[in-house]
């Protein structure tokens, strides 16, 4: 074993079950040093993971037929010859799928809250960077900074900005949308634009140099292992077949209809698929997990008659690509588990109350970076976005109009503080998720991405300062 990788492995965290449960273990303890909140009971602690796979059942399953999806589509060897023709014509000029797939990412994720959705995406990307020379962390970099520097920058992302100004209209404050909107869009750019440079910089690394990389000896074995295969199918050459290139169309209309169906088109003012009801029983713009999955199963089937695969064939490649994904559902559901014990305990509301009693007093400025820092905080215990906007900003929106600050600011300073930490915390299931498939260990992520964050909270901490003195 080399010393490289004793090193790496002296950094290495236990698995993300491990991590998450003694989250929730350290959680469960702490109600009994707190006064005013409900004490955890061992049952409290032992049925959290339970309770949190019963409530996160809905993404669970449509990760295992995700998995499906591409357990079918695999087999026919379209996206392996799809890939290998695309990194072909790269060859040289590779680095531009980076910038590429994290702007179209970034896209979903300010315009209509891009997050879970993207752990569809995990095999084909990863499978694409490794072929082009890269490794799993310029995948899982592109992904989540990508769609979360979106997030972060929410414009008119329903679950964050329509939720948040919906829950100040429930106290009578009225905003202004126009503030939020280019506020935010600077916090997008400016996080996309860091993240960009952050992952391009270290794809390069790699790239030139295999020995750069922060991931470990057994986690670039696991996931050559999983994504391209050994050394011998490595170097075979997938024809890409006229057959393929159909399956191929197929598999990224299959996309293209999901990010249809998950886009409210309704509160855009666009009524043109208010009749697309016909095949799961919900309009396209207000799909969501249920309607997903039966989507993917469908198109599952349809790749598979397509490429003339026999019935046992396509159930059987559907149940591995399933079963790929059994750890990959647990692990979200572990991670909710979290917010079980948070919400069910009283802890929650309790963090809340004492965070906006610190920000009575304070200058502009120091408000802004304070309110930042709690809404970081809190978005750890509570990562659901529209969930923190309906507890949060009942509180922290007259809190700001009463001290003489602009409501609107306070909606991008938490899209910021949620955003930020939704890029790093372990009680995300899109970030466990994304991981898990990518078969990048948790302390190597947070190893990768902390200059980034650093880089992000100072450019966001400043856009924001300036927002809240001018407005």
């Amino acid at each position: 074993m080399s010393t490289n990788e004793n090193k790496k492995k002296s950094f290495k965290l236990p698995t993300a079950y491990t991590v998450l449960l003694a989250i929730t273990a350290i959680i469960a303890i702490a109600t009994y040093f707190i006064p005013g909140v409900k004490k955890a009971t061992l049952a409290d602690f032992v049925m959290a993971p339970i309770t949190g796979l019963q409530e996160a059942i809905d993404i669970a399953i449509f990760v295992l037929l995700i998995g499906g999806f591409l357990g079918v589509t695999t087999k026919t060897g379209a996206l392996d010859a799809g890939i290998g023709n695309v990194v072909a014509k790269l060859k040289g000029k590779e680095l531009i799928l980076i910038p590429v797939l994290m702007f179209l990412f970034s896209l979903g994720g300010t315009s209509f809250g891009m997050a879970e959705e993207t752990i569809a995406f995990t095999a084909l990307v990863t499978t694409t960077m490794i072929i082009a020379g890269f490794d799993p962390l310029v995948s899982v970099g592109s992904i989540i900074l990508g769609a979360g520097s979106g997030v972060l920058g929410s414009t008119v992302n329903p679950f964050l900005v329509s939720v948040s100004i919906g829950a100040l209209k429930g106290v009578n404050i009225a905003t202004n949308q126009v503030i939020v909107i280019g506020t935010n869009i600077a916090l997008w750019l400016s996080s996309l634009l860091i993240s960009i440079f952050f992952v391009m910089n270290y794809a390069k690394k790699v790239h030139a140099d295999k020995s750069k990389t922060l991931l470990s000896d057994s986690e670039i074995r696991q996931a050559n292992e999983a994504f391209i295969g050994n050394e011998e199918g490595r170097e075979e050459v997938i024809e890409f077949t006229g057959q393929r290139k159909v399956v191929l169309a197929l598999f990224a209309f299959t996309f293209l209809v999901m990010v249809a169906g998950i886009i409210p088109w309704e509160e855009f003012g666009v009524n043109i698929f208010a009749n697309t009801a016909f095949l799961t029983g919900a309009p396209l713009g207000s799909w969501w997990f249920s309607e997903l999955g039966m989507w993917f199963v469908i198109m599952a089937i349809i790749i598979g008659l397509v490429y003339r695969m026999k019935e046992l064939e396509i159930v059987n490649s559907f149940l591995d690509g399933a079963a790929d994904m059994v750890g990959v559902a647990l692990v979200i559901g572990v991670s909710k588990g979290i917010s079980v014990i948070m919400s069910s305990t009283g802890l929650d509301a309790y963090v809340l109350s004492k965070a906006s009693s610190v920000l009575v007093g304070m200058s502009p400025i120091i408000f802004t970076i304070v309110a930042y820092l709690i809404y970081m905080a809190l978005s750890f215990f509570i990562p659901s976005t529209s969930g923190l906007a309906g507890l949060s900003m009942p509180i922290f929106g007259p809190l700001a109009v009463s001290l003489g600050f602009p409501p609107e600011v306070i909606i991008s300073i938490f899209s910021a503080g949620s955003g930020i930490v939704n890029l790093v915390t372990p009680t995300s299931g899109v970030i466990m998720g994304t991981l898990a498939i990518a078969k990048v260990d948790y302390s190597s992520w947070v190893k990768f991405v902390s200059k980034v964050l650093l880089a992000i909270f100072v450019a966001s901490a400043i856009i924001l300062s300036v927002a809240m003195m001018m407005v």
